[in-house]
């Protein structure tokens, strides 16, 4: 069976955790804590990686190799067979994936973020704090918090290109997923994490794909 080990928050596990659901295979999550587990990933992964999502598949053990990689994804969608990865499109993809990773994850995170203390343990929020202010700069949290509308607005703007998109079709490139649904998907799907954010209000086409994505299985689109 296949294992996907995960921070259930993060948008790039949300992105593998739906293509599966959206597989109909069988498959199992790991939760990992932020303190000390990532000490697991290293060793499972010998020393090459430790950061998730990782997927375990028997004696395989797939991660990402750079940050435009899609190595997990490419793996599911070779295994189970998704469709996702069509060559006339490959381009459009890259270009895609690169924009929804950049300029939608950019403020998607930093809004989710802005409640961290709602879902990360007391334990472990310590490290968190500490992991986003050596990247972020001191303080990087309580100014999210702050910015939080500035940011709603500009994640509205941001989406607009795939509000246009999907103006004329069910899926953003198509009448089926392709990759980048389940991109944006995971991207919006941290930003919701909390409780505290609904998608912006003038985008009703994307409030309208993202519940048609959530509950889309492969088998409707076998050909």
């Amino acid at each position: 069976m296949i294992e996907l080990i995960q921070f259930p928050w993060s948008p790039f596990c949300i992105v593998q955790r739906q293509l599966l659901e959206f597989s109909g295979a069988r498959f199992k999550t790991t939760n990992l804590k932020l303190t000390g587990d990532r000490s697991f990933i290293w060793k499972l992964t010998k020393g090459l990686y430790y950061a998730a999502p990782v997927l375990k598949d028997g004696r395989n053990i797939i991660f990402e190799t750079s940050e435009d990689s899609q190595v997990i994804g490419k793996y599911l969608d070779q295994k189970l067979k998704l469709g996702l990865f069509p060559a006339e499109l490959e381009g459009e993809q890259s270009i895609l994936w690169r924009y929804i990773e950049n300029d939608i994850e950019e403020l998607t995170f930093k809004l989710n973020d802005a409640h961290f203390r709602e879902f990360v343990s007391k334990s472990d929020q310590l490290s968190y704090i500490r992991h986003k202010e050596r990247k972020f700069g001191r303080g990087c949290i309580d100014q999210w918090r702050a910015q939080q509308k500035l940011m709603q607005s500009q994640l509205a703007t941001r989406l607009l290109p795939f509000e246009e998109m999907l103006s004329y079709r069910p899926f953003l490139l198509g009448d089926r997923p392709r990759f980048v649904d389940f991109d944006l998907y995971g991207m919006l799907g941290n930003f919701l994490f909390s409780g505290h954010y609904k998608l912006p209000a003038n985008r009703a086409q994307i409030s309208k794909w993202q519940r048609r994505l959530a509950s889309a299985k492969l088998s409707q689109f076998a050909t």
